[in-house]
């Protein structure tokens, strides 16, 4: 296959020549067209509805935290919401955003390289190292920093270390503190702590507007709304917690489903540089996983349940990837390409599978392993 880079042998699509590449990547861009020269009224109508849901139900949830957190069915009902209202914000609007979805409507509060975030991450950061390296090298091993966060080993092609054991109380806590791991995302701490090739001096120096970031939402939610509110002040500061964690374990959930699921393919390196566009859709589709579910489900995850378009049309108002999944969906089964989709639960669970099997060497790395042993011991007593 003529391809910029090397697609796995096992892969589940089947063989396309290069000219079937590119037919193939024609009528996807036909696909993006339509939709692009229809996005108007009712995509900026949409959005400010998302806008307005996240500060209303952000001031309610604060609210209710303030001034009765300290009836437990109420922190129950506030800690929930404002969780809920979290995830809104970073998932269907700061990322969706962030993205230049809405650069269109020339508002500044809307505009994708002005937009910050309720996240420790900075915009900057983000734009950086999702909308630029995961977008461009989505999945190439080695090039992607999502393959993995340097975390985790989420493909066959990530040579297998003692440390990867902990792949899945790894994976745990990179959810739980999600919001912290993507923060720190562009700092590859890897290459410190593993690694050894980066100073912590150097560390240090990179982290400047982290730390400013990180510092300003530390104050917000664990200072400035416990001590305003008075004798609430544990049940504030417990609410704000929880409601960060409820976030982080959805979102990473989300993307857990849209990039490590089974059937997610990751590639060999070899140069993006001569990859055609069609040829980057092929990878974008079979690198990604989609999910299915209600409404609400779509809504919650920034319409990322559609991870296939949105890797497709990343600069495409995410509201329409419902209506484009269908026409996608089917091309690729024209062409015999593989739609990674599924029920969340199934998703998520084959994302548990994975993890658990590359947390142990794969059998050509057992024989290196014990071969490497041999030396060490042949050498100890030598």
């Amino acid at each position: 296959m003529n391809t910029a880079v090397k697609f796995p042998l096992n892969s589940k699509s089947k063989y396309l020549t290069p000219a079937q590449i590119e037919e193939f990547g024609a009528k996807i861009e036909v696909l993006r067209q339509q939709v692009m020269a229809d996005i108007g009224e009712r995509d900026a109508k949409y959005i400010y509805q998302v806008r307005d849901f996240v500060r209303y139900s952000e001031i309610a949830s604060r609210g209710m935290l303030m001034f009765a957190g300290w009836i437990p069915p109420i922190w129950l009902l506030a800690t929930g919401m404002l969780g809920v209202s979290k995830i809104v914000e970073n998932m269907e609007l700061g990322h969706n955003v962030m993205h230049g979805q809405y650069d269109w409507l020339n508002d500044d509060s809307l505009r994708g390289n002005h937009f910050d975030w309720d996240n420790v991450c900075t915009g900057e950061d983000w734009r950086y190292t999702h909308n630029y390296i995961h977008h461009t090298y989505t999945n190439i091993v080695g090039q992607d920093h999502d393959v993995g966060y340097g975390i985790l080993r989420v493909s066959e092609d990530q040579p297998w270390e003692p440390r990867f054991i902990f792949n899945v109380p790894a994976a745990i806590q990179l959810m739980v503190f999600f919001e912290w791991y993507v923060g720190i995302q562009n700092l590859h701490l890897e290459d410190a702590l593993v690694y050894k090739t980066k100073s912590w001096q150097q560390v240090w120096q990179d982290a400047a507007n982290f730390r400013k970031k990180a510092t300003r939402q530390v104050i917000k939610d664990y200072i400035f709304f416990p001590v305003i509110s008075g004798i609430n002040f544990l049940p504030v500061l417990a609410g704000n917690a929880t409601a960060n964690i409820i976030r982080n374990l959805w979102s990473s959930a989300v993307i857990f489903n849209g990039h490590f699921t089974e059937d997610a393919e990751n590639f060999q390196p070899d140069t993006t540089a001569t990859e055609t566009r069609a040829q980057w859709y092929l990878r974008q589709i079979r690198g990604s996983s989609n999910f299915e579910g209600s409404k609400v489900l779509h809504f919650l995850s920034g319409n990322l349940s559609h991870q296939i378009e949105h890797h497709l049309f990343p600069d495409m108002p995410a509201n329409r990837y419902q209506e484009v999944a269908p026409k996608v969906k089917a091309l690729c089964e024209e062409y015999g390409v593989n739609y990674n989709t599924a029920s969340f639960g199934k998703q998520f669970f084959t994302v548990w599978q994975r993890l658990a099997k590359l947390s142990l060497p794969q059998q050509h790395e057992r024989k290196h392993i014990v071969d490497k042993l041999k030396q060490k011991i042949t050498g100890f007593f030598a």
